[in-house]
């Protein structure tokens, strides 16, 4: 979903949203996996952290994503932040891409779950 065109009248907001989900998803699979309960949170600097101070390595690139929390809250919520652009919706794809990844290679599963690859 984090993918999809704009809709006419739509928000990047929105979209940005859908990634902030695939990343938070993908990391609490992290979790599952590994045999650790998550805190239900969609803070991702907070899951993250969570799992660096269980011994799971966290590269710096899956770090920057925890920026992407924010879309999960006042984003979504029209006047509490600055309107999201087409540059600031890529990057947030791109950070939600790369968690997944990451989540899917300590997982063992392919490239690609979800369907949130670079390609396309």
């Amino acid at each position: 979903m984090a993918k999809v065109a704009l809709p006419a009248g739509g928000f990047y907001e929105d979209l940005c949203f859908h990634a902030q989900q695939a990343a938070e998803k993908a990391i609490k699979a992290v979790y599952r996996h590994c045999g650790l309960v998550f805190p239900y949170t969609h803070d991702l600097g907070e899951l993250l952290a969570g799992l660096k101070a269980k011994g799971v390595e966290v590269p710096p690139v899956v770090e920057e994503a925890e920026v992407l929390s924010s879309y999960a809250s006042e984003a979504r919520y029209p006047g509490l932040s600055e309107p999201v652009g087409e540059e600031e919706h890529r990057r947030a794809v791109e950070l939600a891409e790369g968690v997944v990844r990451w989540a899917a290679r300590i997982i063992g599963v392919g490239s690609d779950p979800g369907g949130l690859s670079t390609a396309g």
